[in-house]
């Protein structure tokens, strides 16, 4: 009886130990809870992409001077309305030394030219009076004579020129600085007592205000090269300015750069949009930091589901989910899908509008320290 009885004791400690075994087994491969599903629904989608600029005039003016010297007078300040013609600044004329007498030289050397010529003249006409000398040859001389007197001309002015900034009487063509076009003074970039350059052709020149129209702003934007081949002239943009928050305005895109920049390892497009500013809007200032929305494509009341159901097969990469068709029993069901929005996708095919998708989740890893 004593046998039977220890035989029974072994079996029922192995019996023991198995089950065991089995319930770890079980703890240890059982998710956390049941999977979690969720169903398609219709909604609209829109597929958008988002461009960070700024707000820029569409034309900025900068204001030069015809001759160079130093800045006597500012006579306006940034930010002010002006109208063509309006003056800005004055100028000083500082003649360079070594130019003023080479003009100076040129001055006297026609003067010695035209006083010898006039001498020749003088002394032919007579002779031309008397009928000593033939017509041709009289005005031959007259020539030489006209020439050298306007020789002396041109001489005298570039003097003044140099000296004063003007052939004339009074130099405030070239010394006064006045707006070209009317608008708002954006920047005066010297103050008095600079010295300013001319322009010309082998240099720029210095900028003595720069002008432009605030009521005719734009976007300007640069989209990566994966968007830009989605773009296409006219095509509307809502710009949402960083300094007017509760506002959104009004664009047509009216220009994409047929040419793209590279920046920091991503090729970039540049791009502008025409912005509608009503006239109740606040000061719209130049330079405003702006995002523009392009809606690229949009679907009304599609089948739709989160992107985030969606499980990609390792070989084919083709998109699938799983569909419950039991109790924490799932199919897996391919789809065909359209637009996306980044959060929502639209499903072209694969599912029905009351499928219940997994919402598929990790097992939750067991301590491997087991008493």
């Amino acid at each position: 009886m004593n046998k039977y009885v220890k035989y029974a004791l072994i079996g029922a400690v192995v019996v023991g130990i198995m089950a065991a075994i089995v319930y770890f087994l079980k703890q240890n491969s059982t998710p956390v809870e049941l999977y979690k599903t969720e169903t398609a629904e219709r909604k609209d989608i829109i597929n958008k992409v988002i461009v960070t600029g700024k707000v820029i005039p569409e034309d900025e003016i900068n204001i030069k001077p015809q001759i160079s010297g130093i800045i006597d007078r500012i006579l306006l300040e940034e930010g002010v309305q002006v109208k063509a013609g309006d003056l800005i600044a004055v100028i000083k004329v500082v003649p360079n030394e070594q130019s003023l007498n080479q003009a100076a030289g040129r001055v006297r050397t026609a003067e010695l030219s035209l006083n010898n010529t006039k001498i020749e003249f003088d002394r032919n006409k007579a002779l031309f009076d008397k009928g000593v000398i033939s017509s041709q040859d009289f005005n031959t001389l007259k020539l030489s004579y006209d020439q050298a007197v306007q020789e002396l001309k041109n001489a005298q002015a570039d003097y003044q020129i140099i000296r004063k900034g003007s052939a004339g009487g009074s130099v405030s063509a070239n010394t006064n600085i006045t707006a070209t076009v009317s608008g708002t003074i954006l920047e005066i970039p010297v103050k008095e007592g600079d010295q300013v350059i001319q322009s010309n052709n082998f240099n720029e020149g210095t900028t003595i205000a720069t002008i432009a129209d605030m009521s005719r702003m734009i976007f300007e934007g640069e989209v990566d090269e994966a968007e830009v081949g989605k773009l296409s002239v006219g095509m509307p943009l809502e710009i949402s300015l960083g300094a007017l928050e509760s506002q959104k305005f009004d664009a047509k895109l009216k220009f994409i750069a047929p040419k793209g920049v590279e920046e920091e390892g991503a090729v970039q497009f540049k791009i502008e949009g025409d912005l509608s500013i009503p006239d109740s809007t606040a000061y719209v200032r130049a330079g405003y930091s702006a995002n523009a929305s392009i809606v690229l494509e949009e679907k009304k009341d599609v089948l739709s589901i989160k992107e985030a159901l969606l499980q990609f097969d390792k070989d084919t990469e083709k998109p699938y989910v799983e569909v419950e068709v039991g109790e924490n029993k799932f199919e897996r069901k391919e789809l065909e899908l359209g637009v996306s929005d980044g959060i929502d996708v639209e499903v072209v095919s694969g599912i029905e509008e009351d499928a219940k998708i997994k919402v598929w989740n990790k097992l939750e890893k067991k301590s491997d320290d087991v008493n």
